[in-house]
């Protein structure tokens, strides 16, 4: 009998509270992530990936919350305990958050305190969820600094966070992620503020890492370059919604949504003839705040029917395990 998933999301509806109104930013959204693997989550900007992320984490602010559906999760000891059910800030979801499911946060800059030094950063983790002395944390902190690349981590243990460069600080937030040697672990666009060749190290890194614990991974995303690089299986997102989800072969080489062709037709491939254009999606992304009677890529779809303008498509599944929520496979 096959293993199941360590992470399922099941139909998660995520809103913020704005003055009277209330903005739905996931809309449905189901997935599961598989034990060892990696997923990426990849859309636009605003299209509710790192909300996703948040929901899962139970870190929303206080002005959204998770409107229905529900988030479950295998622990070690193979219990199945539902994240989405947890007193947000409670006892119960701050013993999974940063032990079983940590999360390496978008901007480093923001997310390092600059008055502590690194590795007190670090240890902080650790001295929460274990039961160890600051000398033993200290020894811990300095061999993952170690496998992570930083030079003399004796002497960097000690230093603050101006005193690291840009890809230093993002490995200082992959080492606080992976201190507690998590089960899953959620990178949150982990890469955005890097330079190309930095961003390829972290990537290796993270991959790497990935392999040797055993860890299962959600990367959130917009480039498509980098999900083809590290992703086991793809989830295309669009204004809250997943419209395809599916393994990476799947995704790149036969896209079935009009939207997930659209980006891979706009993403720059090494190899490309002189005479292949890259194509814009045409229109703009509509306001977060807009709602729809039907498809929300109906406006700039060049395959919408009048259907779609209509009626939400349900949920699909094609060649044995893919889903599309389009109406061209209904």
């Amino acid at each position: 009998m096959a293993e199941g998933p360590i992470l399922s999301v099941r139909n998660l509806r995520t809103e913020f509270q704005v003055g009277r109104r209330s903005l739905r930013a996931v809309q449905d959204v189901s997935f599961e992530l598989a034990r060892g693997r990696m997923l990426g989550i990849v859309g636009e900007s605003g299209c509710g990936k790192s909300v996703t992320a948040h929901s899962v984490m139970q870190l929303l602010p206080k002005a959204g919350r998770i409107s229905g559906g529900s988030i479950h999760y295998v622990d070690g000891s193979g219990r199945e305990r539902v994240l989405s059910a947890m007193e947000r800030n409670g006892r119960e979801i701050r013993s999974v958050r940063g032990r079983e499911i940590a999360m390496i946060f978008q901007d480093p800059m923001s997310s390092l305190d600059p008055v502590y030094g690194i590795g007190h950063q670090i240890a902080e983790n650790l001295l929460e969820h274990e039961r160890l002395d600051r000398g033993e944390a200290r020894a811990r902190v300095v061999a993952l600094l170690a496998e992570l690349g930083i030079p003399i981590p004796e002497k960097r243990y000690d230093d603050y966070p101006h005193q690291f460069s840009g890809g230093m600080k993002q490995r200082a937030m992959i080492a606080m992620a992976m201190i507690c040697n998590p089960r899953i672990l959620i990178a949150d666009e982990p890469t955005t503020a890097l330079d190309v060749t930095i961003q390829a190290q972290i990537l290796a890194l993270m991959k790497q890492l990935q392999e040797r614990h055993g860890t299962s991974v959600i990367l959130i995303t917009h480039n498509m370059g980098i999900v083809a690089e590290t992703c086991d299986e793809v989830g295309v997102m669009y204004m809250g919604r997943i419209v395809e989800l599916g393994s990476l072969e799947q995704i790149f080489n036969a896209p079935r949504h009009p939207y997930t062709a659209a980006l891979l037709r706009s993403v720059p491939v090494l190899g490309l003839g002189g005479r292949k254009e890259l194509e814009s999606i045409r229109g703009t992304t509509p306001d977060a705040s807009t709602v729809f009677e039907g498809c929300e890529f109906e406006p700039r779809c060049d395959r919408a029917c009048p259907r779609c303008a209509k009626e939400s498509a349900p949920e699909r599944i094609l060649d044995g395990s893919r889903r599309v929520r389009c109406w061209l496979y209904a």
